[in-house]
Parts: C-alpha cells; structure tokens; sequence
C-alpha cells in the first residue's frame, strides 16, 4: 500500500469520474479542491439533469466539467481517477486509466490511505446500516469520539478532517468500496459480515465474484486484528479459512467455544472464550425481527473487541431506535400503522420486514430488478400479505410471474401497479382497516420511478404525512 498525505494532492490532476446524485461525488470532489487538486469532473449525465449535485459545489473554483460525455484525454492525461462506486473496473474509460499507469482510486481507498485512526468496518447484503450506526452508538456511549463515514448517504471524505487523535471511525462499506480496498490491499482494524446473499447481480456477473469484494473486508487484515462474523450465514461460513484475524462468531443459537455473542432463552450474550456475561433480554430491544436481533449481535461483537463496557452497550442498545427507512414507523392513523422499509432493496430484505409483523399486511412491493431470483418473495408473499400494491418495474413483473406459478388463485387476479407513491399509498390505504400495518417493503431497487430508496422512502414518508 502506498502511504499518503492529503499534501501529495496538492497541484495534482486529478479527475472525477461520475458526479452523481446521491452525494458521494459532492464529497470527493470538495475534499480534492479543498486539498489544492486541479479537479475534472465528468459525467454521462446532462448539466440539467446534475443540477441539485452542481448547486452543492458551485463555491468551489476553478473545476473543470466535462458533462454529457467522458473524453478519453481525462483519463489519459491526468494523475489519477476517482471513480464513482457505480462504475465498473471493466468500464472502458478506468481500463484506459488503468492500460496508461494512471492510479484508480475510490473515496474508500483514498480515505483509508490518509486516516490514521482505528477504523471499524461493516458490510453485509443487509443489516450495514444498521450495524454500523448502532456501533458509532454504543462507542459514543462509552466516552470515545466517533466519525460515522458512509453510513447511509453520510459522505466520505470530507470526514477525514473530523478524526482526532484518539477518533475511531465506523465505516460502511458496500461490495463496491470494498472492491477499492482490495485492489490497494488494505482492510479495517475491526471487521463485521452482518451476512451475505445474492444482491447486485446486475452490477457482478456471478454470486462469487460479489462474495470475492465482501472478502476484502477480512483479507488484509493483521492477526491481531479482529473479524466478527455471522455464524448462520452459508457463504460466510465458507470464509472461515481465509480470515487470519481474530474471529468472533454472533448466532441466534448458543456457541459454546471461542470468542462470541448468541441467544438463550431470550437473552443475548457475551461470551469471552472463558465467561458467559448476559447483555440484554430481547423483549426490551426496541427494534423489531429477529434480522435486527443479528444485528445487534455483530454490532456487540465489534464493540467488545473495541473495548465498550458491558453498562454501554446495554444502554445504547436499550435506547436505539433504528435508522431511516429501515422498519421505521411514521404513524398511525384510523388505527393503521405505515411502516417505511424501503431500504429493502432485495427479496431476503423484505421478507425480513414482512416477518417483523404479527398483524395483517398491506405490502407496497416491487420495482426495477437487480437479476434477482424472486421465487422465495413470491411464495412468502402469497402466505403472509393480506394485499399487495406493486410499483412498476421489471421486478414487478418477476415477482408476479412467480406468484402465477404458485397458484390458480393468481393465475386470474388483477394486481395493482401503479408508477406514483402517492397512488400507491391510496390504493394501500383503501386495502387497510384498523389493526392493519401499511408496509413499504419492496424486495427491489427504485431506479426509473425514483433517484434512490431513500428518495422513495421519503417520497412514502411525505405522502403518509399528508393524509388527512
């Protein structure tokens, strides 16, 4: 790996590869003009269509924007690219970067060469979010000072100048930054896998080269370093043999040997490899499904090994009350629950949601298709929906087809789909009566209808709202 200062940046041309909507590129590109860098940006996208991104940066000087088009010179001519986490490594115009000894970085790679803190980091299919937030929780709780980096839509870099001395910094990583970290051989101090299934199949050509980036969380880890792994999980189970850290295992059911956290008869534990130590009884969680239980498990694990009080941990976990679009209740109204779940961007993920409930569930499911199978969804929908509304999507069609298969009762049924939240909700809304729960859980991504999930979760929030 190679060391770096935010100094080397300083007179260096540097392009930035995909601006973007969702606020990662905003960061990148203030942080390289803050630190001195000559800044391309280019992007596939319009000037009008990257407006809200180009109004957050219109301060800064002397940025050059090549927008509508990627020209080959900007990835030729330059010190090194940053790419935008959507691009690919086989991308034509990184493969030109790359082909001319031109480094390629991501905000991730970049951010671990210059932070010289401890850096805790979590990925998963599911459960990241989560995870890492309740972790920055509990550590704050126990007197550290923390820097949150891309959890959720928080940027990256622009958090470099908030670490301290003594900071710890919980980090999210997608298979996509990880894949950065790998090519530069680095992983975080403390690792944690929430779980593994298939996801983004319609960015990875297969299900081994998806788990291969989720490996570089562990791979380049020291031995005293530490990996805190989901023992149910099939996939990560496989890893096993490839992690040197220490290994701290998090399961619903007991694990008698090694360092590790589980349930007993109710209860959540800690168990040092030598004394079992009771946590917290799981009726006073307040977050909802046994897919939360897991993460409050590997979020312990972490924080242990970081060295949190038992007295934190509890406290912090008592006191959680989950993330955004996540399980998130925004009200009750006519004795109806509506429930935004709408970081559900995969099939497990909502099926995860779905069984959060004992009470009738009106589902708005659905959405664009990740090359997911959604046999299972369907199957879990047809037993466990009182209704269902869909968005449109091919996702949408998918999960239908597979509905037909199951049965003559959805061979002849008209399924609702609509292309707005607000009809969706209406329709949702007519389906319910008191005692029901209205659940934003799609099992699909949002792009075509909306820039993101968390744009459609808050386009369900804002409509729930609004209802008289």
């Amino acid at each position: 790996m190679d060391i770096m200062v935010i100094g080397d940046l300083k007179g260096k041309k540097i392009t930035v590869m995909g601006l973007g909507l969702h606020g990662g590129g905003i960061g990148v590109v203030r942080f390289l003009s803050e630190a001195g860098a000559k800044v391309t940006v280019t992007d596939v996208k319009s000037k009008e269509e990257l407006e809200p991104s180009l109004e957050k940066i219109r301060d800064l000087k002397d940025i050059n924007y090549v927008l509508g088009q990627h020209r080959p010179e900007d990835f030729t001519n330059t010190n090194m690219v940053v790419k935008n986490p959507a691009a690919q490594w086989a991308d034509k115009y990184i493969k030109l970067a790359l082909d001319n000894g031109v480094p390629v970085e991501m905000d991730s790679s970049l951010f671990f060469k210059f932070c010289k803190n401890k850096i805790i980091g979590v990925t998963g299919s599911k459960g990241k979010t989560t995870t890492a937030s309740l972790i920055a929780d509990v550590l704050e709780k126990s007197g550290h000072h923390v820097v949150r980096a891309g959890i959720s839509q928080a940027s990256v870099l622009d958090k470099i100048k908030d670490c301290k001395e003594d900071s710890v910094v919980v980090f999210e990583l997608s298979s996509w930054r990880l894949s950065a970290l790998g090519r530069s051989k680095l992983s975080p101090h403390i690792a944690v896998i929430t779980n593994i299934y298939p996801d983004h199949l319609n960015y990875y050509k297969t299900m081994e080269e998806y788990a291969n980036d989720k490996k570089h969380i562990f791979l380049y880890q020291a031995r005293e370093d530490t990996c805190v792994i989901n023992a149910g999980n099939e996939i990560i189970r496989g890893f096993e043999g490839e992690i040197k850290s220490k290994v701290v295992k998090f399961s619903e059911n007991k694990i008698s040997d090694g360092v590790s956290v589980f349930q007993e008869d109710g209860a959540i534990y800690f168990n040092d490899g030598v004394d079992e130590k009771k946590i917290i009884d799981v009726q006073d969680i307040r977050l909802r499904g046994k897919h939360n239980s897991e993460n409050i498990m590997a979020a312990i694990g972490a924080v242990r090994m970081a060295g949190a009080k038992f007295e934190a941990i509890r406290e912090a976990v008592l006191a959680f009350k989950g993330v955004a679009h996540r399980l998130e209740i925004i009200r009750e109204l006519d004795g109806v629950k509506y429930v935004n779940d709408s970081a559900a961007t995969m099939p497990e993920a909502a099926i995860s949601g779905l069984a959060s409930f004992s009470e009738p569930v009106v589902l708005i499911a659905g959405g664009s298709d990740k090359n997911l199978n959604m046999d299972e969804f369907a199957e879990v929908l047809a037993k466990r929906t009182k209704s269902i509304i869909f968005l449109k999507g091919a996702a949408t069609d998918k999960i239908i087809s597979a509905m037909k298969k199951i049965g003559q009762n959805f061979i002849e049924r008209e399924f609702a789909i609509t292309d707005s939240m607000e009809r969706a909700v209406e329709l949702a809304r007519l389906e319910s009566k008191e005692g029901d729960v209205i659940l934003l859980s799609p099992g699909a991504a949002s792009f075509g209808l909306f820039q993101n999930e968390f744009d459609r979760g808050d386009k369900f929030k804002e409509t729930v709202k609004n209802l008289k």
